[in-house]
């Protein structure tokens, strides 16, 4: 199979539209299914945004390659789009994209396909066929360029063949020239990873550097490094955005980088493989912080590792907490349903048979939430090892009364720890290696973090009670000035680190309050964050010459996500015209937060927006107080927004 059996005439957009990315999306993804290469518009528009979430696909010098892999797909297809004005696809050289891939490939899809595929992307580092591309007028111009590139990629192919025995023998010559490794890889394994394969082998070639690319694409890896090739190479190369196989790589110089870079920055790459002061891989999986040159620009600062470990923490312990909390709530609605007579409310949630089955599920998944919060904080910083210190911690803590707030510090405290311990016993004879995973790091590391938290909790569970204290009892001005602060901070980043810290320290407050009928910080948390999808939708019903046509269309999703507290639906919104979308987003939240606080109401759930409104004390000053908010939010946008010309 050759690319134009997938690049299909009828598949052909000579002359996009759209002049910003979701508009690109929505008229390619409508495209393949007016000629009926897909089935459902909706699930494969998702794997495209889906992918568009981990790093943007416009990859610069005006190509985009946006591709799923999915259900919806009925027959593998490459669609074409070209756009002669531009399209602000956000790429990553930050330049407007004018050439896309939109590639869908089937669920199933099988070598053929992928192999086709995968040669597509390598086609596309080639800069003459790009420009060919570029002055194609029609699709039987932009055929006959693919039918050119793929007949002298065939006999490229027969000359690398003829040629290999030649090599062998000039191995004496070749010996003198570095030799590196790299591995390529992609989430969905399609585009991204060939790319950066061409990219590095084309620049080694005109740097005259050896160089073994291991690709792990979705057609499976392919020319696996052996080991004689890692112990022979000068440095590592990992151009990656998805987890590889590193111990192999242990105590070789190894340079870390997403895919992209692989692509765009591959000599940069290249020298920092071989400069001498890329960071040496341990087979920990820990890169040595000692070697590592702050010259690469790979640290990240203190902040970042911060947030990057929390977030790890965090998004292991939310489902525990969703449904736990879930589960725990309905327990107490249940036995209000049934039930429960004046002198045994110490008893509600778990009086009657059923309330207490569905109490004790729930207080199961809940009890996990601590521990594995401080877990896999720890596993973030130091890997597997920090597994068993990270529980230890969440788990003491919740013994001891620290409650979250001290989960979270014996998180790193158990991360670090291990990470002294690596340290400390870096001097062990290699014969050991092994028995320290197993033994030294989990036992000392046991030993140190726990007696460390039983000094940690005697001051952090004073704090704990004071802070459930203090909101258990707040009412009026108080309450509703955090509720307004929090709401705030959910519309300032959408999905940010502002979001996600309301949000966090929102679920937090859920354990201490789910018998007094839940958490007042929670509700104001999950108000406010569904006031901007929803001000979106009032935005484009009232202001509809301010907005594109697909905008429009896009406002009416909104109504879903909002009421589904899916904040980030007002993302690619605010990503066009951010300078009116935050402040508008900001105040209407706050509004919502502060009439929530000031009202006292409260929520037993971490999420689920209008699904769990019986568990909101007041459901429907909830509904009317999110509604106002959305309203003065949309207002606000429509009128600041400039009419679409």
């Amino acid at each position: 199979m050759n690319i134009n059996d997938l690049l299909i005439k009828e598949a052909m957009i000579m002359d996009l539209q759209a002049t910003e990315k979701k508009a690109a999306i929505d008229e390619m993804v409508q495209k393949l299914y007016d000629v009926g290469r897909i089935t459902d518009i909706d699930q494969f528009k998702d794997g495209i945004l889906a992918r568009e979430e981990q790093t943007s696909t416009g990859l610069g010098d005006g190509i985009a390659m946006p591709h799923a892999k999915n259900d919806a797909v009925k027959e593998a297809t490459v669609l074409f789009a070209k756009s002669k004005q531009g399209v602000d696809y956000e790429a990553l050289d930050g330049q407007p994209t004018y050439l896309f891939f939109m590639i869908a490939a089937p669920e199933g899809a099988d070598d053929t396909h992928l192999q086709a595929l995968a040669a597509l992307s390598r086609q596309l580092v080639n800069q003459d066929f790009v420009e060919e591309l570029n002055n194609a007028q029609t699709p039987d111009d932009v055929q006959a360029a693919f039918a050119q590139v793929e007949q002298e990629d065939d006999e490229d192919e027969e000359e690398q063949t003829d040629q290999s025995s030649a090599e062998k023998t000039e191995s004496t010559d070749s010996a003198d020239r570095p030799f590196i490794v790299a591995v390529t890889a992609c989430p969905t394994g399609i585009a991204h990873t060939y790319m950066a394969e061409d990219s590095l082998k084309n620049q080694a070639k005109d740097m005259d550097i050896d160089i073994k690319v291991e690709t792990n694409g979705s057609e499976g890896v392919k020319h696996r490094l052996t080991s004689d090739d890692i112990a022979r190479a000068s440095g590592v190369v990992i151009a990656a955005d998805t987890n590889v196989a590193m111990d192999r790589f242990d105590g070789k110089p190894v340079v870390s980088r997403p895919v992209s870079d692989g692509i765009r920055r591959p000599e940069e790459l290249i020298n920092n493989a071989l400069s001498g002061n890329a960071a040496i891989y341990q087979s920990s999986n820990k890169q040595s912080k000692e070697t590592q040159s702050s010259s690469e620009g790979e640290k990240q600062s203190i902040g970042q590792k911060i947030y990057k470990d929390l977030m790890n923490g965090v998004s292991h312990m939310l489902p525990f907490v969703v449904a736990g909390g879930i589960m725990m709530a309905l327990s107490f609605m249940i036995d209000q349903w049934m039930g429960v007579p004046q002198d045994a409310l110490d008893q509600l949630g778990n009086y009657n048979q059923v309330a207490d089955w569905f109490n004790q599920i729930g207080n199961a998944a809940f009890g996990f939430m601590l521990p594995v919060l401080a877990g896999f904080i720890a596993m973030s910083i130091s890997d597997r090892p920090g597994l068993v210190t990270g529980f230890a911690a969440g788990a003491i803590a919740e013994q001891g009364g620290a409650g979250f707030i001290g989960a979270l510090i014996g998180g790193f405290v158990g991360g670090y720890v291990v990470e002294f311990l690596r340290k400390i016993l870096k001097g062990l004879p290699q014969s050991l290696d092994g028995i320290k995973t197993i033994l030294f790091f989990p036992f000392f590391g046991l030993l140190i973090t726990g007696f460390l938290m039983l000094l940690i909790n005697v001051p952090i569970k004073v704090i704990n009670d004071g802070l459930n204290n203090f909101l258990l009892n707040l009412s009026g001005a108080n309450a509703a000035l955090l509720g307004a602060l929090l709401a705030g901070m959910m519309a300032i980043d959408l999905g940010g680190p502002f979001n996600k810290a309301a949000y966090v320290f929102g679920t937090g407050t859920i354990a201490a309050t789910i018998a007094q009928g839940g958490s007042l910080v929670m509700a104001a948390v999950m108000s406010g964050g569904m006031v901007p999808p929803l001000a979106i939708f009032v935005a484009t019903r009232l202001f509809k010459n301010k907005f594109t046509e697909q905008e429009n269309q896009a406002g009416l999703t909104n109504v879903i996500m909002g009421a589904s507290f899916v904040t980030e639906g007002a993302i690619p919104f605010t990503a066009a015209d951010p300078l009116r979308a935050i402040p508008s987003f900001v105040v209407g939240s706050a509004i919502t937060g502060g009439l929530v606080g000031a009202m006292g109401i409260r929520l037993m759930a971490p999420h689920g927006g209008i699904f769990v409104i019986a568990l909101v004390s007041q459901p429907l000053w909830y509904i009317l107080f999110v509604i106002i908010g959305a309203i003065i939010a949309g207002v606000m946008l429509g009128l600041l927004k400039k009419p679409i010309k």
